[in-house]
């Protein structure tokens, strides 16, 4: 009997369907393992009160979003210096836009400033900041961004508590689940608030029963307000400055653990860029962002406020540049 030999057609063949076989047993076999995941959030939400009919609808909409995973390894291959994320950042278009928010919204940023003691133009500088005043809030569906970020398991507990998060926030009322869209990290709306801080920060400022921060702008700009107040704000001081700092100035000075008057700071060869130091100007902190030879900045309390809404010295920079073409305008 002559032994079957397979021809290297029928071989190459028959290869060339193993890793569709294979790529298609491991899709499902990872949609299996989500299905399995998504059952043991609602199993967690149920428990934390989070009413089962929520859980259904808001359900509905998940899916896994490999794309989501993919921004979320994808490393940077270039770190923009200072110079360049103000550019990007600090654009005119953002300060003459910033210049006309202020006015047309003066009356409701007054009433934020009484109850808040958060300056008109820091509010309206954080809203151009995070989302472009509400024109770039983003388009995932937040559940499902959380829901695959907590499964794929780098930062697994954070977003599995964030997605937890925003199903209590479906669950009081305060937007449909279609409507709870914004970054593929899960931060939402015009404050681009992750559902934790929304839980702790958001306000109803019009007290019509929701907290609104993706439509109404009462809600916004009282909830920005409301955060950074709790963050520490000081309502009678500004951010900062920017100084000329000598070739010569030990770096061992810059660092936000150092505190100095600016009287202190003048002796060891700083000055401002424009105008001069008062004398009345808080204990201030040298900051180089991207190190000797770099900008500095002279910065104060208000500084350390901004870094806790987002730990970056060129956000709250670009949020102090922004204040001051307001003040400017």
């Amino acid at each position: 009997m002559v032994p079957f030999r397979p021809s290297r057609r029928s071989l190459l063949a028959t290869a060339s369907l193993l890793p569709v076989a294979l790529g298609g047993a491991s899709a499902m076999a990872a949609e299996s393992d989500f299905n399995g995941f998504l059952a043991g959030v609602r199993r967690d939400a149920a428990a934390q009160g989070v009413r089962p009919a929520t859980i259904e609808v808001a359900f509905r909409q998940i899916e896994y979003l490999p794309h989501v995973v993919e921004l979320d390894q994808r490393q940077p291959e270039h770190k923009m210096t200072f110079s360049e994320y103000l550019a990007k950042a600090v654009t005119p278009q953002r300060l003459e836009d910033a210049r006309q928010r202020l006015v047309d919204n003066w009356p409701l940023l007054q009433r934020v400033y009484q109850r808040f003691g958060v300056q008109p133009r820091f509010v309206v500088a954080l809203w151009g900041i995070e989302s472009d005043f509400g024109h770039t809030m983003g388009t995932y569906y937040v559940p499902a961004s959380l829901a695959t970020l907590a499964y794929e398991g780098r930062r697994g507990p954070m977003f599995r508590a964030e997605l937890i998060s925003a199903l209590k926030i479906i669950d009081q009322g305060n937007v449909q689940p279609s409507s709870m869209l914004g970054s593929w990290a899960g931060a939402m709306g015009q404050c681009q608030f992750m559902p934790s801080t929304f839980l702790s920060y958001a306000v109803d400022f019009d007290g019509d029963g929701r907290r609104d921060i993706w439509n109404d702008r009462q809600d916004v700009l009282g909830s920005i307000a409301n955060y950074i107040s709790r963050l520490g704000w000081h309502g009678n001081e500004s951010w900062g400055r920017q100084v000329v700092v000598p070739d010569t100035l030990d770096t061992r000075y810059a660092g936000l653990d150092t505190r100095r008057s600016v009287y202190e700071w003048s002796r060891l060869g700083i000055r401002p860029t424009n105008g001069q130091f008062s004398g009345r100007e808080p204990e201030a902190s040298l900051v180089i962002p991207d190190g000797a030879g770099g900008t500095g900045l002279l910065v104060y309390d208000n500084f350390r406020a901004i870094m806790k809404w987002n730990k970056s010295t060129y956000f709250a920079a670009a949020v102090g540049y922004i204040a001051d073409s307001i003040d400017r305008g």
